[in-house]
Formats: C-alpha cells, structure tokens, sequence
C-alpha cells in the first residue's frame, strides 16, 4: 500500500472532524452559483482571513461565506443609502494642499559669548603688589587695571638695555630689545623704557577687553610663576541664547533660520537673531535638543541668566491635509473613508505626518481634490469591517504589535501555511483550537513535519495571526 501526502486542508478537515457532506453541499452551492464569480470564502465573525475553497469556518461551528466580485473585494467599496446618509449627518471635506509655514513655540536662556573670552596671565614670574578693588561680576572696561605685578627678571635686563643703548652699538641694542620680548615684557612696557629711559620693574596688568569679570585669582603679596592665571573675562558684546527644543522638531532645524525672541525684562520688545549651530547632543532627563542663537548685545542690556520666549520661523512648504477629525486611528495605522461619489465609501489607509491647528498633513495614501468624511466615519469604518473590506495597503506608523505565544502540534504544512492544533494564546484570550497559519518567512517551515510539538510567536495583522517565529519542542504531546 502506498501513502500520498495529505494537503493541509484535508489535514485540518480532519482534525475537525469533518464529513464529506458539507464539504459537497458547499461545493453543489457554490456550482448553482458559478456565474457569479467568487473571491474568496470569509468567516463572518473574522472578516479579514479569507480562504481560497469552501468549507467550515475553523473559527466558528458554521459555513463560511462567499465573497463575490459583484459585491466588492479587499479593497472595494460599499454603497450607502443617500437616506441613511443624511439621517446621520454625514459630512465630508475636501484634501487639500497648501503652503504650510507653522511656527515653533520654545523658551530659552541667555548665556555668555563663549568665543568672545579673555584669560589674563603672568608673563614671568614675580610678586603681587597691589590688587585694584574688583571682584567677579564686575563690568570692566577694556585697559581698567587689575593688579600689580613686581617681576625681578625684567629689572635686570631693562637697565642692561639701557647701558647699551649709550655706546652706540645698534647691533648690541637690538639684541638686549630681543631679550626684553624674550623675558616676556609686553610691547607697551618696552615702548615706554625706551621713551622714558627709566626702568620699571613694576607691571600693571589690565583688562585686554570690555567685559565681565569671571574670575579673579590674585590677592597681594601672592608670589606667582610664570604663565599663572590672574583673570577671566567674558565679553559682553553679543550673547548667547540656548533653546530648548522637543527632539520630535529638530529634524525642522537648520542653522541660519530667523528666530526672535521677547523677554520679559523688555515687555514688547523682539529681538530678532538667526540660528548659529543646532548643538549634537540631546537632554536625556527633558528629551529635547539645544539651540544657539546668536544675538547683539551693543547696550549691554541682555543679561545672561535671563529667560526669553522664542519663535522659530519656518519656511512656508506644501503640504496635503485633511481634518484632523476625519482620520480614524487604530493602533498600528490611520485610516480615512474615502467618497469616491454615487453614494459609494471605501476604507483608504494613509500615513500621516504634522499636526497643523485642526488638520494632519498627509504624507501617502491620498491625493489633492478627494474627498473624505469628516463626520460618521467610525460608522462606515465598523460597517466596512462587517462587509470584510480592509484599507488599501500602507505602511504602519505605530510599532509593530506584540508577539503572541502558543504551544502545539503541527498537523499539515501547505504552500506556506502551517495548521497547527495549539493551546491557548493567552495574550489574546484566544482559546486553543486547530487552525492554519500563514508564516512571516517560509524559512520557518524548514525541517518541521506533521506531528511536531512547537512553540510559535504570531503577530496580528489585517489578515489576521501571522507566525513570525517556531521553536520545536522535545518529546511528544
């Protein structure tokens, strides 16, 4: 006696537990009815499996159900009374495309110009004398003293400069100028011995510019080495404005982009700037991304610490948008119902981009001129889902919904199906029963036969659980 392979709906049919009658009878039926053209075969209850021959619904204890040609496949659309239409109020809107320029709402801080700074140091190493009456945050003008400085060296080799320029030895002369630079004196310093023709040991460092004083690091009496820090000053000439921005928006920032602010100091007031660098590293506590906005400063009334109210401007773009009441979301994509005219609705997914006010912007699935419902959409959509239309196919713009697990035994495997007697999906509430799968990748299937005990993960989909990952288990059920 020789065996042949059982297809996979036989497999199941018998797992079921099936006769031959109804599977005739549905077979004579769907014979009296072959001018009609067929689909597919649906279960009622589960609209979005269809199935390629009749038989019972591995779902429900009844017959599936035909789905004819003259009546509308997966993408078709379903007519709606003019009577009904009106009893529910229904109302549509138009796509439209327009040019978009929607503003950005931030709040910021001023902070110092970290490009404009001065660092004071020692030249050589010496004494402090005097210290002037400053302390941090004071404004300093450019040149206003700070501290003086006695430096030993520099006496030494002003008064070898001096013997030398009477004997009238210009080579001699240039080389003790040199060794007045080398000893670190600064230009000014040396102009003035040559001028006066008097050594000055004693060196007043001043402030190089305008500014605030960050820090000061002298105190008299101090002895200091050479090339000690004395000072820190930051100009006050420009300032910076750090803005905080949602990390969403920052793929819509570009250095160079308008921006003003208003500060509350300054009640009415818009100080107008452009973006300098949109900073690489994002707040991880607040999840936003900086922005530096350069801004002058000519009066010094902008004190950093001061918070400010921004507006980014943005470069008006074309944009497609429907109401925003018109897209019905389900989770893992958007939807609208599309009026394509005589009465006739159908489901068209869509993936959606920005918000505008009381519109979403339309990125596909749409186009300019079509018309939607923008009021009792959620009616047609269930009445859609009911008839087993689906939304044309497009991309998901939520993540992907969770894995399910089962246990079970395989009973068939058939052009890529696995039908599969499992156990209960827990997370679905689903309880067990014998039924075939469609697989994520036929790569799954390899070395799997009929009696296996496995453990699946299956995703939902609109056509219903899709096994993405088998794990075979040991021994037998």
């Amino acid at each position: 006696m020789t065996f042949r392979l059982t297809p996979l709906a036989a497999t199941l049919a018998l797992a079921f537990g099936l006769c031959a009658s109804p599977f005739l009878a549905a077979t004579a039926q769907a014979g009296e009815q072959s001018e009609r053209q067929v689909l597919y075969w649906y279960d009622p209850m589960k609209p979005q499996q269809h199935f390629d021959k009749p038989g019972k619904s591995p779902f429900m204890d009844m017959d599936l159900v035909p789905r004819y040609a003259d009546e509308g496949g997966q993408a078709a659309s379903m007519r709606i009374d003019a009577g009904v239409v009106q009893n529910l109020g229904m109302r549509l809107a138009t796509v439209r495309r327009e040019a978009i320029g929607q503003a950005l709402q931030a709040t910021g801080v001023l902070a110092f110009d970290e490009r404009d700074v001065a660092i004071v140091q020692t030249r050589s190493a010496g004494f402090v004398e005097r210290v002037y009456r400053h302390a941090p945050e004071d404004v300093l003008t450019k040149g206003a003293p700070l501290a003086d400085l006695l430096v030993p060296e520099w006496a030494a080799v002003q008064e070898e400069y001096l013997a030398l320029r009477g004997i009238g030895q210009p080579d001699l002369l240039a080389a003790a100028r040199q060794r007045l630079r080398l000893a670190g004196m600064p230009p000014a310093l040396i102009a003035e011995l040559e001028r006066s023709g008097k050594a000055r040991p004693v060196w007043t460092v001043t402030s190089p510019v305008g500014g605030v004083l960050r820090e000061l690091e002298v105190r008299e009496g101090m002895s200091l080495p050479a090339g000690a820090s004395l000072a820190r000053i930051n100009g006050l000439d420009k300032v910076w404005l750090e803005v905080a921005i949602p990390e969403a928006q920052a793929a819509q920032l570009a250095p160079e982009q308008p921006v003003s602010a208003r500060l509350p100091a300054f009640a009415g007031e818009r100080i107008e700037g452009r973006i300098q660098a949109v900073l690489p590293q994002a707040n991880l506590d607040s999840r936003t991304v900086r922005v530096r906005v350069e801004l002058p400063n000519p009066q010094q009334r902008l004190r950093p610490g001061m918070s400010a109210e921004v507006t980014l401007e943005r470069e008006a773009q074309p944009a497609l948008l429907v109401p925003s009441e018109a897209v019905i979301r389900t989770g893992r994509r958007s939807l609208v119902m599309l009026a394509e005219g005589e009465g006739r609705y159908r489901p068209v997914a869509i993936r959606t981009g920005r918000e505008f006010d009381d519109s979403t912007e339309v990125l596909e699935g749409l186009q300019a001129g079509q018309q939607v419902v923008a009021s009792g959409q959620f009616l047609l959509d269930s009445e859609a889902s009911l008839r087993g239309l689906s939304a044309e196919a497009a991309p998901a713009v939520a993540p992907a919904p969770m894995l399910h697990e089962a246990e079970g035994r395989v009973v068939g495997i058939e052009d890529e199906m696995l039908g599969l007697a499992h156990g209960p999906f827990r997370s679905l509430n689903m309880p067990g029963m014998t039924m075939a799968f469609p697989v994520a990748d036929p790569a799954l299937l390899a070395g799997l036969k009929p009696g296996d005990r496995v453990r699946v993960g299956a995703r939902e989909s609109d056509e219903g659980l899709v096994i993405e990952r088998i794990e075979k288990l040991g021994g037998q059920p």
